[in-house]
């Protein structure tokens, strides 16, 4: 969910069955200071999500323990990090955050717009969006090979 959304770690233990529109492939987040912001997610997402949901046996949170309690950071960040073992790499330093820098830099790889970016990763400024988008030289000349009036 955190590749496919770019959500916050906090956001998405935050998600309750009903912030998730199946149907539209919409999350409703609640991120910093409150703020509700819908963001989209694909189908591929929603086809692990449905399966997902239909186990859950009427819990109120999407991500929650066995007792049906909010899931802890911790947890998660432990999970993740065993994977990466497992897979065979070391987890990056500040590992949950680390997935919504690749998500936003995919994004833009993709040609996604900055200013959708900043829609969907809750940012009230350009300026901290930026900082989630370190593009690399590459990234830009193949843009620029694609959308250069010359090419």
């Amino acid at each position: 969910m955190l590749l496919d959304t770019g959500c916050r770690i906090s956001e998405a233990l935050g998600l309750r069955v009903e912030d998730c529109d199946l149907d539209n492939l919409l999350l409703t987040v609640t991120g910093k200071g409150g703020k509700q912001r819908r963001i989209p997610f694909s189908l591929e997402l929603r086809r692990v999500l449905v399966r997902y949901v239909a186990d859950l046996h009427k819990q109120e949170l999407l991500f929650s323990t066995r007792a049906g309690r909010k899931l802890g950071r911790r947890v998660v960040l432990r999970d993740v990090k065993l994977l990466c073992n497992r897979l065979g790499f070391t987890a990056p330093i500040r590992t949950l955050h680390a997935i919504r820098h690749t998500f936003a830099v995919n994004y833009l790889r993709r040609g996604g717009s900055v200013f959708h970016l900043q829609k969907v990763l809750g940012h009230s400024s350009l300026e901290m969006t930026r900082r989630y988008a370190n593009l690399m030289t590459e990234d830009l000349q193949a843009i620029h090979q694609k959308l250069s009036l010359l090419a």
